[in-house]
């Protein structure tokens, strides 16, 4: 695909923008790793001409184009409206998470973030006097909530909307159809008041039910579906790996076991972190949530199968549940692909914070599935369009459309549940399955809740993948072009690596000044790297030029982003090999960054009750306080991620794409942010 570099769209201009002020168009690293995301085109026309607002140049791995869609059928069309102030997203943000603000931990208010956000009057009235125009009733056309998206149905058979034409799209896999087009145009006095339009690029980024059911079959749809997909955020970038059985019997754990089976105590003496002491209550305002998405659930017995070992006294405790969209915690299925992710996160968070509450985000129903933008509907009420209506072929649309005993006949979850004050998602999905304006827009929303005072983490993805950059087709990680994985790559959340520690060392008697760690190197790689699509953010420039100046890699932009002006991922690590859990009744090992977002989060939240104990505000959005203070953090410069056909990156002195900044020193961490205002 070759890139249209007239002239970007001032929207996206503006957005990307925010994230530093010195860039002032999206980046890509080269044109071949550009066919991966849609981008979003305009060129200079006369103020009445249509002009080209999104084109891909074909459809997505494992897709394929079949017929055209037939001029009967009903689009529900969804307009992203484009909303006010992001262009100073950045700046609100970092005036209150960056240790030098003198407004440093001022969090805003909900109803301040709607406020300052939400599309101008303009944007409405310019949009809906459009559609009016073009023969779309006033009465047809809703306005969310938030008044940040327009829905309203429309026909195939007329054209002169989006200046469209629709096609039925097939995958590969499953067969499940999909209606799609490769660009659309709108009229140049209204492109800059939309962030994209739906159903046009976008494909499915619904998480799925793993036992996933055939759908209607194309011949018989009448109106537009939502589409089933490949299961972007259970694929195997981001799922933990299992390992061996474990058993117990006459086996008295020790800290010199810890390289090769991590228990919670092996991480409170590997990074310093003692919990709370006995009889300690946690501070008012301190509160910790875990995302799940359906068929993915834990199982109660696992829990205390884990918590006899390892945390007696929370044996019979559970995690506060909010469902959101359906979300079941459902033991009908049982496996590791069923339980594992859910029993991993829950039983080291619950463990490592006890006696602090834990939340479970269990979102999406059995049959239908959810996306991440259906956990951000169920947090932000101001997120939502009208009843929910995200994208129909991306995210779950609720009430549960389908005639099944498993569909969710509920209404839409909007803002019905508040934000934990840190979150942790151990999915992802690959930045290339979706398009930029989608990530824009998504990423935005992670602002907003950082705005707010809210922690967000997401696991970087484990390396298995890379991309043939002729076709755009994922292979098994021996050649291409690396994979970035979104949302690790969204400047506005913390990207947490995986470590391990090194073969031999025994936290029992280590060395002061000993680094026991390296890059995790065992079953799993860590995922990082560099952006296709989101600029270098200010808060990490520093830290990326040092490392392209010191440690410039061999590989040429044939194998990854090398423009150094994105953003680099991950942002920290934490441990990810040989975790002991409980899951279907036994003790096995499993590996990946999905352990270490949870942990992570967990020595978040215990710092946040360190200043919530001392009267100050959460830590919110933590990115700008580490990269200012690198030496909280231990090092690590052992190690790689090798893939692609290439040695991949290796971890060295200061910020690295594979181990970040490096781990958590908890003692140095909390003295750096108790010390904040």
């Amino acid at each position: 695909m070759t890139i249209n570099r007239q002239r970007c769209s001032s929207r996206l201009s503006a957005t990307l923008r925010n994230f530093n002020s010195s860039t002032r168009t999206h980046a890509r690293g080269q044109e071949s790793l550009a066919l991966l995301a849609a981008h979003i085109i305009a060129s200079p026309t006369p103020l009445e001409s249509r002009i080209l607002h999104e084109k891909r140049d074909k459809a997505p791995n494992l897709w394929s184009k079949r017929e055209r869609l037939d001029r009967h059928i009903i689009i529900p069309v969804r307009i992203a409206l484009t909303q006010s102030n992001v262009e100073f997203g950045y700046q609100f943000l970092e005036d209150v998470s960056h240790p030098s603000s003198s407004n440093y931990g001022k969090h805003w208010t909900f109803k301040e973030v709607v406020d300052k956000f939400k599309p101008s009057m303009k944007t409405i009235s310019v949009v809906r006097n459009w559609l009016e125009d073009e023969g779309i009733s006033g009465n047809r056309i809703k306005l969310s909530a938030g008044s940040n998206w327009i829905e309203f149905n429309a026909t195939v058979a007329d054209p002169s909307i989006l200046s469209v034409r629709y096609y039925m799209y097939e995958h590969d896999i499953s067969g499940q159809p999909h209606v799609a087009c490769s660009e659309y145009s709108l009229p140049a006095h209204i492109g800059p008041h939309v962030d994209f339009v739906t159903p046009t690029l976008h494909f499915d980024a619904k998480i799925k039910p793993r036992n996933e059911h055939k759908l209607q079959t194309r011949q018989a749809l009448s109106t537009v579906k939502p589409g089933a997909g490949h299961s972007i955020g259970n694929s195997n970038g981001w799922k933990p790996k299992l390992g061996k059985v474990v058993n117990f019997q006459g086996i008295a754990l020790t800290l010199q076991m810890c390289a090769t089976l991590m228990t919670p105590n092996c991480l409170r003496t590997l990074y310093n972190f003692p919990g709370f002491r006995l009889g300690q209550k946690p501070s008012r305002g301190s509160s910790y949530g875990i995302v799940e998405y359906s068929t993915q659930a834990y199982l109660p017995s696992d829990l205390d199968m884990f918590f006899t070992k390892f945390n007696h006294p929370g044996i019979g405790e559970r995690p506060i549940l909010d469902s959101i969209d359906g979300g079941v915690v459902q033991n009908t299925n049982q496996s590791h692909g069923y339980n594992a992710e859910s029993d991993l996160d829950l039983e080291y968070a619950m463990t490592l914070v006890y006696p602090q509450p834990v939340t479970l985000y269990q979102v999406g129903d059995l049959y239908q599935g959810a996306s991440f933008n259906n956990f951000l509907d169920g947090v932000d009420a101001s997120y939502c369009s009208y009843e929910g209506g995200d994208d129909d072929l991306q995210d779950g649309t609720y009430p549960d459309p389908y005639n099944n005993s498993l569909a969710y006949k509920g209404p839409k979850d909007c803002g019905t549940y508040e934000p934990t004050k840190v979150i942790s998602t151990s999915y992802g999905y690959n930045e290339a399955d979706l398009t930029a304006p989608y990530e824009i827009r998504q990423c935005n929303e992670y602002m907003k809740l950082g705005l707010m005072g809210v922690t967000v983490l997401y696991s970087s993805g484990d390396y298995d993948q890379c991309i043939d950059p002729a076709t755009g087709s994922y292979n098994n990680g021996t050649s291409g072009t690396f994979n970035p994985g979104f949302p690790s790559t969204c400047p506005y959340i913390t990207s947490v690596g995986a470590t391990q520690i090194k073969t031999g060392i025994d936290l029992a008697t280590l060395a002061t000044g000993t680094q026991p760690e390296m890059a995790c190197e065992t079953v799993i790689h860590s995922g990082g790297g560099f952006s296709n699509v989101f600029p270098l953010p200010a808060y990490q420039a520093n830290a990326v030029k040092e490392w392209f100046k010191n440690y410039p890699p061999t590989y040429t932009s044939d194998t990854f982003n090398n423009t150094q002006i994105t953003r680099g991922f991950p942002d920290i690590s934490v441990n990810g090999a040989n975790y002991v859990i409980a899951v279907d009744g036994q003790f096995r090992l499993v590996y990946g960054t999905s352990a270490s977002t949870p942990t992570f989060g967990s020595i978040i939240t215990l710092i946040n009750d360190g200043r919530l104990s001392k009267n100050k505000s959460t830590v919110g959005f933590i990115n700008p306080v580490l990269y200012a203070n690198p030496k909280a953090l231990n090092d690590i410069t052992e190690g790689a991620n090798p893939g692609c056909g290439t040695a991949g990156f290796s971890a060295t002195a200061g910020w690295d794409p594979v181990t970040g900044l490096g781990t958590p020193n908890y003692p140095k961490m909390l003295n750096l942010f108790e010390g904040l205002p």
